[in-house]
């Protein structure tokens, strides 16, 4: 907060605001918030909504709501007072019983605020679904934190149907919002750029059928933005050039604080190549390292770059996107987390993780791996998360080309009116083109510094080396998957191990064995002697590496060990322990075990906690072979 003191809010004083739907157009069916309140909840029912991007609509109220938990730092974050967790006011707005609008406020300009679902589309495993949208969330407000100025958007996930339901009920059950609930607060605990979690609250008059009758829930869910790339597809798909331009205005200079906080181009270096006819081609490349801090304050109007590369204030925009998305996909590479399904719907203009439904964090180390059962073809697999969101930031990228190709003439009233011109039509394609492709490249690098600076805090190191992507990275975890050891123990375990204790084949053979499960190795063709023989192969080429930034001496291990200890969490949010979590609420009516949990959960890189030992061990410690590698439904 740069010394600023934090002020903590009661929950009806802190500021509120409504800046997405002031900016944006509204459902034509339901133009003001009167008009959608007079209606029938009924009337608010699925159909095609067309010219809007969200459509006024109120909870559905809920009978003796049972507030189970609330995020601590998520009351921190938003700027309410820990008292408020326990606050009627707030028991009742998180549960869907009460807004910040009165009728009387309908004439009043600026005065009350109408809760809203927003208005998307998406590609789901690669294949066009149509409209979306916010089928079971509604957003409440805004509101602003007093300390720090950050604004979050509010969301009920599970408050009723909208016009976006399709064909569901517009709810959430018990245990897919327990996962929710925890998930988002774990992975801001360790430094993922995700959506957030206040609170979650039991409906016990509420069944909704599933697989099963479950127990309703909602979650009250906080985000910067909810924007998706699947906004975009959806109005690109019904050729809406005017809502896709406005749409693009607002993320820049209400999302992301104004055109002049985008990204300027990175410098380049011409290249010279021979092509096919043996002609030769000039190419632009980005100066080396120009990819990790791009200087900023490029006013709106400015253009970038030379002729058919010149980049405009939505190609800064297209950038700004795709490098946010690329830090966060490389947080989950090197934490081992999958969302098991991201569709551009799931992806966020923001760069957050968003929408947990069959997510896992890595057990056994198989790059193959995917949580989602549904995943026949192992689109959304681990190893293959970076390729799909690139190729949804492509889709995006499809959405915007007309605005990131037209360069110069992108206010020209005959391009903004009427589209673009035959005559500019090649040089518009061409431009765009070439933007993508260049953006496409900085994705790469943005996606592997990142990866590589969090790789390298997570074994340890001072300094980044070259060859320590294939002398450690790749080759620890290629040892990883063959002897099916633990992604995140793995981390964790090494961080306690002394340089002395492995400067011996003797000494390594011996440290190598408190990487294996308690079950012994389960790797095919692998055992204890093969465990030996990698991991203390590995173990010595670490070791040399460490020695270099760190020196020997046993203070340097304590040093090491204390900076390795604070990004390896000790407690990771398994399916299993979920699994476990959500009997003990549903089935056993525990009211205690989540209390516990969100402890570990929120200071996940502790080694101990004023907790049950005997559940702190269990969470903690190895996992019965059985429940490793849980798969879920996207119902889940």
């Amino acid at each position: 907060m740069n010394g600023t003191k934090a002020v903590a809010a009661t929950l009806a004083e802190i500021p509120k605001s409504n800046h997405f739907t002031l900016h944006l157009p509204t459902d034509p069916a339901f133009p003001t918030p009167l008009d959608s309140h007079k209606a029938p909840r009924e009337k608010l029912h699925p159909r095609m909504v067309r010219n809007a991007l969200y459509t006024y609509v109120r909870p559905v109220p809920t009978e003796e709501p049972e507030l189970l938990a609330v995020s601590k730092a998520a009351l921190r974050d938003i700027g309410l007072s820990e008292s408020e967790a326990t606050s009627e006011e707030l028991k009742t707005v998180v549960a869907g019983n009460k807004f910040y609008w009165e009728e009387a406020d309908s004439d009043k300009q600026g005065k009350g605020i109408y809760p809203w679902a927003q208005c998307y589309g998406g590609f789901q495993f690669g294949s066009w679904a149509g409209q979306l949208g916010d089928g079971r969330a509604i957003s409440l407000f805004e509101t602003t934190n007093p300390s720090t100025g950050v604004r979050y958007e509010w969301q009920l996930k599970g408050a009723g149907k909208t016009p976006y339901s399709r064909f569901a009920d517009g709810r959430a059950v018990l245990r897919s919002s327990i996962r929710e609930f925890v998930v988002s607060e774990y992975l801001n605990a360790i430094g993922i750029p995700t959506t957030r979690a206040l609170s979650l609250s039991l409906l016990p008059k509420v069944q909704v059928i599933r697989e099963r009758l479950e127990p309703g829930a909602i979650v009250c869910r906080f985000a910067q933005s909810w924007l998706r790339i699947g906004t975009f597809d959806l109005l690109r798909s019904r050729g809406d050039r005017d809502n896709i331009r406005k749409l693009a205005t607002y993320i820049a200079e209400e999302v992301f604080g104004g055109w002049d906080k985008l990204p300027a181009r990175l410098p380049t270096k011409t290249t010279t190549t021979t092509n096919a006819e043996g002609k030769q081609e000039s190419q632009e490349e980005a100066e080396p390292d120009s990819h990790l801090d791009p200087s900023r304050g490029v006013t709106r109007d400015e253009l970038q770059g030379p002729e058919s590369h010149e980049q405009n204030r939505f190609a800064r925009l297209y950038r700004e996107i795709v490098r946010r998305n690329a830090k966060t996909v490389a947080a989950w590479q090197a934490y081992g987390f999958m969302n098991g399904v991201l569709n551009t719907d799931n992806t966020s203009i923001f760069g957050l993780s968003l929408d947990f439904g069959p997510f896992a964090f890595m057990d056994n180390f198989d790059p193959s791996h995917t949580p989602n059962h549904d995943d026949m073809m192992l689109r959304y697999a681990y190893r293959n998360q970076p390729t799909i969101i690139w190729w949804n930031l492509v889709r995006l990228g499809e959405s915007l080309g007309e605005l990131i190709g037209s360069g110069e003439r992108v206010d020209q009233e005959t391009f903004v009116s009427k589209g673009v011109e035959e005559d500019f039509a090649p040089i518009l394609i061409k431009r765009a083109e070439n933007i993508i492709d260049a953006t496409g490249e900085e994705y790469k690098s943005v996606f592997l510094s990142e990866y590589r600076r969090l790789m390298t805090a997570r074994l340890g190191l001072k300094t980044q080396k070259q060859s320590d992507f294939d002398d450690l990275f790749s080759t620890g975890l290629d040892t990883m998957e063959a002897l099916e050891l633990d992604f995140n123990h793995f981390f964790r375990r090494l961080s306690s191990v002394k340089l002395a204790d492995i400067s011996t084949p003797e000494g390594r053979a011996k440290t190598a064995k408190i990487f294996q499960h308690r079950e012994g190795v389960t790797g095919l063709n692998e055992s204890e002697d093969t465990l030996k023989e990698k991991v203390g192969t590995w173990l010595e080429a670490w070791r040399a590496r460490v020695a270099e930034d760190w020196g020997e001496d046993a203070s340097a291990d304590t040093e090491r060990e204390k900076a390795m200890k604070a990004v390896n969490p000790n407690f990771v949010p398994r399916g299993w322990l979920l699994d476990e979590v959500i009997d003990r609420v549903e089935n056993k009516k525990d009211r205690t075990i989540l209390e516990m949990v969100m402890e570990m959960n929120l200071n996940p890189f502790k080694d101990s906690w004023d907790l049950d030992e005997q559940l702190q061990k269990r969470y903690c410690g190895d996992i019965p072979r059985a429940k490793r590698s849980i798969q879920c439904s996207c119902s889940s």
